[in-house]
């Protein structure tokens, strides 16, 4: 059994000894232990300093490409590394490493396909009420979308199984935490928690500067999840909405027309029925539009099949 440990960096050379110290050497059902270094455009000594404490594997960005690009390069290469379990840590030191074993263990007794490292932000010394109040709700909208019940959707503290790590399609360019929780619910994964306790802050964290800034960056992800995933309950949610808005003009001018034929045609009756008449309209074509995302939607399933289907014959995975 075979597990390996991603760590994506950008000019981590101060954190990444501490990551690389604290990592465990030998984990009960583990056979190898291997540590692939995601480069991400690093120009201070990231790369040496990983070198001289003994990382074999790199895997380079001459750019900075950011963290989600990084997470799936990292993905496909740890599966072409032999990775039965792939652990996602960071390079900052936020996540305790020496609670790894803990982390994989539901994996090796074949009871999870991903475990989640719970950060319990609300206990969080460092994060303001703001961005523990943002998280919550982020968090929050999250789980309607995935139809799912995570504390802490966006940790980058993970592990994944072989399987699970095949499955997983990352497309977006900002939250793949976000991006791939969504899929891994989608896919029926098997999701287990692990409440863990962060370590102390290092540095201010580069992906985003504020919570309103990760928010911004992080919504369009969760839209295309839902309406990729739950395209009925998108469209139709609004399309229904636009009816009722629309009958309610609709209705009064046919009361009025029964009860008071000639008052049902003047000019403000007539606007209200063209405005009616417009939402109605804007409603048949949300529902038609939710019966074209679902036929795409199955689309995405069967083009996706395949794609794991190629994965597992260029890696040589056999069921």
């Amino acid at each position: 059994m075979k597990l390996v440990i991603m760590i994506p960096c950008l000019n981590e050379e101060k954190t990444l000894p501490i990551v690389l110290k604290s990592i465990p050497k030998k984990i009960p059902g583990i056979d190898k232990i291997d540590i692939l270094l995601i480069d991400d455009g690093s120009t201070d000594k990231t790369i040496q300093v990983a070198k001289k404490l003994g990382v074999k594997n790199f895997l380079y960005h001459t750019k900075n490409q950011g963290l989600s690009k990084s997470f799936k390069h990292g993905l496909f290469r740890s599966l072409e590394l032999g990775a039965d379990i792939i652990v996602l840590t960071e390079g900052d030191n936020q996540y305790p490493q020496e609670k790894i074993p803990e982390l994989i263990k539901p994996i090796l007794d074949n009871k999870a396909d991903l475990v989640i490292g719970d950060r319990q932000t609300h206990k969080i010394k460092h994060f303001s009420w703001s961005k523990k109040m943002f998280q919550k709700l982020g968090t929050g909208v999250l789980n309607f979308a995935a139809n799912s019940d995570i504390p802490d959707a966006i940790s980058g503290f993970r592990a994944y199984s072989k399987l699970a790590a095949i499955q997983l399609n990352p497309i977006a360019d900002y939250s793949w935490a976000t991006e791939t929780t969504i899929q891994a619910s989608q896919k029926k994964h098997k999701i287990v928690i692990l409440p863990i306790k962060t370590n102390p802050k290092l540095r201010d964290s580069r992906q985003f500067k504020s919570s309103w800034q990760h928010i911004r960056k992080s919504a369009p992800t969760i839209i295309r999840a839902f309406i990729m995933y739950r395209p009925y309950a998108f469209f139709f949610s609004i399309g229904f909405i636009q009816l009722v808005i629309g009958l309610i003009p609709m209705i009064n001018f046919i009361n009025i027309a029964i009860n008071h034929h000639q008052k049902a045609f003047g000019p403000h009756h007539l606007q209200s029925l063209l405005i009616g008449s417009i939402f109605i309209f804007a409603s048949f074509i949300s529902f038609a539009l939710g019966i074209i995302a679902d036929l795409i939607r199955i689309n995405r399933i069967i083009l996706e099949d395949s794609l794991e289907i190629i994965k597992k014959d260029h890696l040589k995975v056999k069921d």
